[in-house]
């Protein structure tokens, strides 16, 4: 029986380790398109078109991620907005704009 849990545990693991990864594909993904959206102007449609694409959907739902139109549109918008990855997921900018929708609210 232990070896069981054993086995479960790991693969559980194994599995949380391979979600990660595909997440960090995603997030690379976001960066390309954020970097061709300065420099080109088109960083929403390149990331609408990874994401519809059967490489996309796969990465997406390998990351966890239900590859829907609704979460094409979200990304879109995502990069649109020219934050990079890094910055958007640090403590100083989730402060940043926590405290932009206090002074909102206020």
């Amino acid at each position: 029986m232990k070896d069981f849990v054993d086995g479960t545990a790991f693969n559980n693991e194994q599995g949380n380790r391979a979600r990660k990864l595909f997440a960090a594909v995603v997030l690379a993904a976001l960066d390309d398109a954020i970097a061709d959206d300065k420099k080109y102007g088109n960083g929403p449609e390149q990331i609408a078109r990874w994401a519809r694409s059967r490489d996309g959907r796969e990465v997406l739902s390998c990351a966890g991620i239900d590859p829907s139109e609704r979460v094409v549109g979200g990304l879109m918008e995502f990069v649109s907005k020219g934050i990079r990855t890094s910055v958007a997921l640090s403590r100083e900018e989730s402060e940043r704009r926590h405290a932009a929708e206090q002074a909102e609210a206020a």
